[in-house]
């Protein structure tokens, strides 16, 4: 019998010779059998696809282009979808040229570890290329360069667990990422192109940021970076925006080689709404990040594997050998510092909130100074946390997201950078359980310097867009160990160029047992590290500003009181709050003042909630010898740290200058 039925069974058994196999097994036939089915499930229709992977295929939706095709007067009547992405796949592979070879590498969009998208030509810059590679043709030529662009946060969470040591889901959905051996900024590793146009445009010498390198010096960094890239399998490519001000907007490129860094970076910039990408065109300015990938220590002016290269001309900067997120973002800092000033608009270093009546404050401090604690207030909109430009239509935030530090992190210290930690949000070299993916935020082990980077739109009480009216106040905070300094004091114009020239705060030395000696920091601007131009440039913008839009500027010592660190006590934050609430106000304009000595500081009498003779530093002190001989100090201080501004001429008048000098300390 050539058949065996088994009495239930849903298929036959075909044992015959001619198709049997080795071993005489006979095969299995899969033919039903014509009768109905005793147990099945119905409850629903069964799936198209064939196999696993037809069915992954159906689980992802392919997004549609979001910009209509214009009608026959628009821009991009005649341009295809495919013709679209085509120009777009052109601009980033002109991004990615070396400055040896005639044309940029071959692109394709997509990811390689799905081979089925690999490109059959359609969508590629490949017409530049012969059918046969030349002789002499490298390498390169023959392979595709994948592009990773603008990825969301989900995609580039699942390129960084897969690809990437050291990433991980924490329990609140925040991705946990290492920066390797840099874990913070390496200032001296920051050099900027010195040529014809920056000669004489950048401050340079004694003071200043601004180490120089020279043209040729950077283009081998950058040959050396652009040939990293376009050797790995697949490339991150972000285009985004800088500057809420859609008037004054700068589009910027990042070409990465970490998930990480393009998460970073989605969430730091200003992300573009998907007809804005659509149409993006040429960024205004490239960053070509290698990141763990060395210089050579051999180029001139390279003093360590770490470089950081800004061309201003080119509009390009190189990082080679930091895998620091840090350094992107204030890379282009240093560049809004550069390009805002030559629109006559004034790049800032600083945190903004708004009232619910349209007041506006700005706040100027350094490290330790309460700035962010200050700044972020439940009672006024949040406009952002560090980075700003006033230009002639108001204030208007430069980046799309904060960069928080997190280190001794509280839900009720700062609860809303607590709950901003969330799906999206990148931790930098935070410390975690390792079966809870609780994070121990108290933890130093990789860094003190841990940070979080999320979108604005994290912070609840954020004003999107991140823009608004001519500031009232400018608020410079300084944290006084000295205790000389009073809580709150009115500036004059030239009273605030000073001490914004001067950017003052004082910390305590060190961690070292016994030492008691407070620290001076000055930071020309608040922000010396970033600044392009000498720093009377900025604070003559920030004055002209200011009185064109009658803004009053302020110093608020969140410091010490009643003697130095170890024998007076830090100001209570409440005290500051009340200060800072009655600035806003306009309660204290109206105040009383009297003058102090030395630094002829106008100080008021009274502040609600505050009591008064803790206004004037001296009141608090017993030993009023000892205060005096401390004011004296810091106001020497003061005057030694100017010394580097002193000769500097604003245009052909030192009239400025001799203003800006007369305001500080007398004596």
């Amino acid at each position: 019998m050539d058949t065996n039925e088994a009495d239930n069974g849903e298929f036959t058994f075909v044992s015959n010779r001619s198709n049997s196999v080795r071993n005489g097994l006979p095969t299995i036939d899969t033919h039903k059998k014509q009768q109905d089915v005793i147990c099945h499930d119905d409850s629903a229709s069964p799936i198209k696809a064939k196999t696993i992977d037809e069915l992954h295929s159906l689980q992802k939706k392919k997004s549609a282009p979001t910009t209509p095709i214009k009608g026959a007067e628009g821009a991009f009547a005649t341009i295809s979808e495919e013709e679209r992405q085509k120009q777009q796949l052109q601009s980033i592979s002109a991004s990615l040229a070396s400055l040896t070879r005639e044309t940029g590498p071959k692109v394709v969009k997509g990811d390689p570890a799905r081979k089925s998208e690999t490109p059959k030509g359609s969508h590629v810059t490949h017409h530049h290329y012969p059918a046969t590679p030349s002789i002499g043709t490298s390498d390169s030529a023959l392979k595709f360069t994948h592009i990773l662009y603008n990825l969301s946060p989900a995609e580039l969470y699942e390129q960084a667990i897969k690809y990437e040591k050291g990433s991980f889901i924490t329990a609140s959905g925040a991705l946990a990422t290492l920066s390797g051996a840099k874990t913070g900024r390496s200032p001296r590793d920051k050099r900027v192109v010195k040529d014809e146009t920056t000669t004489d445009e950048l401050w340079w010498g004694k003071g200043s940021p601004n180490i120089e390198m020279d043209e040729h010096s950077f283009l081998v960094n950058r040959e050396r970076a652009v040939d990293y890239l376009c050797s790995l399998e697949k490339v991150f490519v972000n285009d985004q925006f800088l500057n809420w001000d859609p008037n004054h907007r700068i589009k910027v490129r990042i070409v990465s080689a970490r998930a990480y860094h393009s998460l970073f970076m989605h969430n730091m910039c200003i992300r573009p709404a998907p007809e804005e990408l659509e149409n993006f065109g040429t960024p205004d300015f490239t960053i070509y990040n290698a990141g763990q990938f060395p210089c050579n220590r051999y180029t001139h002016y390279m003093t360590s594997s770490t470089s950081m290269d800004l061309n201003l001309s080119r509009r390009e900067m190189v990082i080679l050998g930091t895998q620091y997120a840090g350094e992107m973002k204030k890379g282009l800092f240093s560049v809004m510092h550069y390009l805002m000033p030559k629109r006559q608009i004034l790049s800032l270093h600083s945190g903004c909130n708004m009232g619910k009546d349209g007041d506006v404050a700005l706040f100027f401090g350094l490290s330790g100074t309460g700035k962010t604690t200050l700044s972020t207030d439940h009672n006024r909109y949040l406009i952002g946390d560090d980075e700003h430009c006033w230009s002639e239509n108001g204030v208007s935030n430069i980046e799309g997201g904060c960069y928080a530090k997190c280190i001794d992190l509280s839900r009720e210290k700062e609860p809303d950078i607590w709950n901003a930690i969330k799906f999206g949000t990148v931790l930098e070299n935070v410390v975690f359980d390792e079966h809870t993916r609780e994070v121990d935020y108290s933890d130093k082990s990789v860094t003190e310097n841990t940070r979080a980077a999320y979108p604005i739109e994290y912070i609840p009480n954020a004003k999107i867009p991140c823009v608004g009216p001519h500031p009232k106040n400018v608020i410079l905070l300084a944290c006084d160990a000295f205790g000389v300094l009073p809580p709150v004091s009115k500036l004059s114009l030239a009273q605030t160029m000073y001490h914004f020239i001067s950017g003052y705060t004082a910390l305590v030395a060190g961690t070292e047992e016994g030492i008691k000696e407070p620290q001076a920091t000055f930071s020309a601007c608040f922000g010396a590290a970033f600044i392009m131009l000498h720093p009377t440039k900025y604070a003559a913008m920030l004055a002209e500003k200011m009185k064109q839009h009658g803004a009053t500027g302020w110093l608020v010592n969140t410091g010490w009181s009643g003697g130095s660190y170890g024998s007076g006590r830090r100001i209570k934050l409440a005290y500051t709050r009340k200060i800072i609430d009655a600035i806003h106000s306009g309660t204290l304009l109206k105040a009383n003042y009297t003058k102090t000595e030395v630094f002829g500081l106008e100080i008021p009498t009274e502040i609600e909630g505050v009591p008064s003779e803790i206004l004037d530093a001296i009141n608090t002190w017993s030993d009023k010898k000892a205060y005096k001989d401390t004011l004296m100090k810091l106001g020497g201080l003061f005057r030694q740290n100017f010394e580097v501004f002193t000769n500097y001429k604003i245009g052909t008048d030192s009239k400025l200058t001799e203003e800006i000098l007369a305001a500080g300390p007398i004596f």
